[in-house]
């Protein structure tokens, strides 16, 4: 069974004739034939009754039906693919980003991207990873970049780069040394991404630890963005966790200082799609810049 039979097959079904299926695939009468026959002599079943005027489907070109379109469209959809990818020259890019994304790429990969395929659009979502690796897996996001551990079925999981995750506080007495899981139990801690809590992965992270510890961490405040919490922070209401990325943006504010944690702690950036699915040829373009971008920022991190 080859795609030239079931594409000379569908003809046929849709014209209802061997003749304007050829008209339709620039073929002559007898080549159209010729295809269905041999399609009809392999399975030994014949696939229409011949009718004066028109063919009719038999049982056997019924049940056929839906696999020839399947299988003829998906064909059609991979040719489409490799067009687009010689030129880019249009399409829509769904990429799903880490809520601190702006502290290692997000600028210079729309920047980058749009330079070399100005025709593509793009759409970023930036969301915390538990929503992105669920946009992910339901299919609204074709691929992004996440913060490990996140709920990964039906998810191919690439990790990228690591990057320590650290305690920030404006109060140098808090500085001193690195910060124990107990430490961190009794902290006023004033923490990002309210909306998700818990199931944040950093914050996933740090409450296994303190249960292995027989304690419990809770927030004194919670507000949607690092930023915020940062100001907090500089004002001296309590403090909060934070990764390098952070520490070491232009917009960290002056005052606020850094330790690791006694047991170093990381967040995993890792890139993320849905299993068996074949990305668009602008999504994975994206997604192989961010990928080169994290490589490149890896490289430059300090061991």
């Amino acid at each position: 069974m080859t795609l030239n039979q079931l594409r000379a097959f569908l003809a046929a079904v849709r014209t209802g004739s061997f003749t304007a299926a050829a008209a339709s695939l620039q073929m002559s009468q007898a080549s159209v034939s010729e295809l269905i026959r041999r399609l009809e002599e392999e399975h030994g079943l014949p696939l229409f009754t011949r009718g004066p005027r028109r063919l009719i489907l038999a049982t056997a070109g019924e049940e056929l039906l839906p696999y020839a379109e399947q299988a003829v469209a998906a064909a059609e959809s991979g040719e489409q693919a490799l067009r687009s990818l010689r030129s880019l020259g249009g399409g829509v890019a769904t990429f799903g980003v880490l809520r601190n994304a702006d502290y290692y790429l997000l600028t210079n990969l729309v920047e980058q991207f749009y330079d070399a395929y100005p025709n593509v659009r793009v759409r970023l979502v930036g969301q915390n990873s538990v929503e992105v690796a669920a946009s992910v897996a339901a299919g609204d996001l074709e691929a992004g970049l996440v913060v490990l551990p996140i709920d990964d079925a039906g998810l191919t999981v690439r990790p990228l780069l690591r990057d320590e995750v650290v305690y920030a506080s404006a109060d140098p007495a808090h500085l001193t040394s690195p910060i124990t899981t107990r430490q961190l139990a009794e902290a006023e801690l004033i923490l990002y991404d309210a909306h998700y809590g818990w199931k944040d992965p950093t914050r996933r992270q740090l409450s296994d630890r303190a249960q292995l510890e027989g304690v419990k961490l809770e927030a004194r405040i919670e507000v949607e963005h690092v930023e915020a919490a940062l100001g907090l922070v500089a004002r001296g209401i309590g403090d909060t966790f934070i990764c390098r990325a952070v520490s070491q943006g232009l917009n960290f504010p002056a005052g606020v200082g850094t330790v690791p944690f006694a047991e170093p702690l990381y967040d995993t950036i890792a890139l993320i799609h849905r299993e068996s699915t074949v990305l668009s040829p602008a999504t994975r373009e994206i997604a192989r810049l961010a990928r080169e971008m994290l490589l490149s920022r890896r490289r430059r991190l300090p061991a």
